[in-house]
């Protein structure tokens, strides 16, 4: 399981319906997409849950890393936001868990991340457990779809990623309104945490 997010930052003054028009076209094309667990096609709005910028920032669940691969780089989709944005810094992260939430059934219509550093010294598998463990409480959350634990050991950031039926936590520092959710394969993401 991998995680992966890239954020086009927009002029302050930029017109958001356009890119609500762009997912309205053309979300339904990861609707069947081989390999993809989910993909959250995310915005975030200036002024809106306390953002200070105007953003659109999909996120993805990858069940196996060859529908990662062909998006990115083997024509499978990444090549549109290329053309329409340039091309975005991609952040990409080991999955660690991925819980279900009493919303499961729901969709979702809003999403927050929690990123924490791993702090030099300190053991990775103390950390990453904390993270799973507060996931955990998280996911038992009314409103809760579902929550992603996942690992940068590049840069050791641990990232935990919820998607929430109505309004995201306002414990989350960045928040984002959720315009489509494509969820090919996520019946097929193992619950729980991603190594025994």
């Amino acid at each position: 399981m991998y995680a992966m997010q890239y954020e086009i930052t927009l002029p302050a003054d930029y017109d958001m319906e356009i890119i609500r028009r762009r997912v309205a076209t053309r979300g339904h094309l990861t609707d069947a997409y081989e390999g993809l667990g989910f993909k959250a096609y995310l915005i975030r709005e200036r002024g809106t849950d306390g953002s200070p910028v105007n953003q659109y920032a999909p996120c993805y669940l990858w069940d196996d890393t060859a529908g990662m691969n062909r998006f990115l780089w083997g024509g499978g989709g990444f090549n549109g936001i290329i053309d329409d944005f340039g091309r975005p810094a991609v952040h990409h992260w080991t999955g660690a868990a991925f819980l279900e939430g009493p919303a499961r059934r729901a969709a979702p219509r809003a999403a927050s991340r929690h990123s924490e550093p791993v702090p030099a010294g300190a053991d990775p598998a103390v950390v990453v457990g904390r993270a799973l463990g507060e996931a955990e409480k998280r996911a038992g959350e009314p409103g809760v779809h579902s929550t992603v634990v996942a690992v940068d050991p590049r840069h050791w950031e641990v990232v935990r990623l919820t998607l929430w039926e109505h309004a995201a936590s306002e414990a989350d520092a960045v928040r984002y309104e959720l315009l489509h959710l494509s969820t090919p394969h996520l019946d097929e993401i193992p619950v729980g945490r991603q190594w025994d």
